[in-house]
């Protein structure tokens, strides 16, 4: 691959592995099948993408995490929530593109602002790719330290501990309600923020932009979890990154294989998600095979 196709595999990789930390949030470290994620992301990508028409990058990204907060969940199964929530956000979403996509001018975009900023200090590091690369890294540095520092106080703990014993948390006085709508609101901004940089990144903002995005940010948690394994919510945050990161280098050498073409991205997609949920089970088949086998020799 080269150099271009690397940084890009890398911008890319940091900007959904913002998306990746939320979606570690629900699904890992609240046990939460949250479905809200592709109606949270287009919604950020059309909040960033509307506001940075009007010559308001920057307020585009803040607007498009608070957009995010919207989310919530009141007393109903949390995957039939996910489906109601992600229903309604495709109807706000087009509301709030007014079309099926919308344009972002090159001027009215952050990464451009930033461009123009190194261009003025005369720092060239990584050529064309400079401000993506370096406000992409930024990004989800600033997100991941944040996060991990949020998981450290106190009502962080109490989020963590509703995750992993609802029922213990709930006899120690502790709110499971507010503890789950604000750890999901926490994971749907963070996705959220993710779809307003890729609006910025990409110049535009499409209402299918999040279809498939929920596997995407599984397989990113997945191959991270296998690279670096399960040893606690900090290393997890920072393993969702790193399988974010790798999962764009894959399909990034899909694509430029030439081996497969592009539309079937998303069934490759859905083969690792499926292959690396299906480990566990891999294992406990090669247990009893070895247990059942095994026995019958010693008989």
């Amino acid at each position: 691959m080269s150099l271009n196709v690397i940084l890009g595999g890398l911008e890319l990789g940091f900007i959904y592995g913002i998306m990746a930390l939320g979606l570690y949030i629900s699904f890992r470290i609240m046990n939460v099948p949250d479905l809200t994620t592709e109606g949270s992301f287009t919604l950020g990508l059309a909040v960033s993408a509307v506001v940075a028409n009007e010559n308001h990058s920057w307020l585009g990204i803040l607007l498009a995490f608070l957009a995010g907060f919207l989310q919530t969940k009141m007393r109903i199964h949390p995957i039939l929530a996910g489906i109601i929530s992600m229903c309604g956000l495709y109807s706000v979403n087009l509301m709030i593109l007014g079309s099926p996509n919308v344009n972002i001018p090159k001027d009215s975009r952050v990464f451009t602002s930033v461009d123009n900023l190194f261009d003025n200090i005369g720092l060239d590091i990584f050529g064309r790719h400079n401000a993506k690369m370096i406000l992409s890294f930024v990004a989800v540095v600033v997100c991941v330290l944040v996060v991990i520092w949020f998981f450290r106080t106190h009502f962080g703990l109490c989020l963590r501990a509703t995750g992993n014993n609802e029922d213990m948390v709930r006899a120690s006085s502790i709110n499971v309600d507010v503890s789950k709508i604000v750890a999901l609101m926490l994971a749907n901004g963070l996705i959220a923020l993710s779809g307003s940089f890729i609006a910025q990144y990409q110049g535009y903002a499409d209402i299918s932009s999040g279809n498939g995005i929920l596997v995407v940010g599984l397989a990113s948690v997945i191959i991270g979890e296998a690279i670096m394994g399960k040893r606690g919510v900090t290393l997890g945050l920072i393993s969702a990154i790193v399988g974010s990161v790798i999962y764009r280098f894959i399909i990034t050498w899909v694509i430029n294989s030439g081996i497969f073409t592009a539309q079937v991205i998303r069934l490759i997609t859905a083969i690792i998600v499926a292959v690396a949920l299906s480990i566990p089970a891999f294992k406990y088949y090669i247990a009893r095979f070895k247990i059942k086998h095994g026995g019958g020799r010693n008989a």
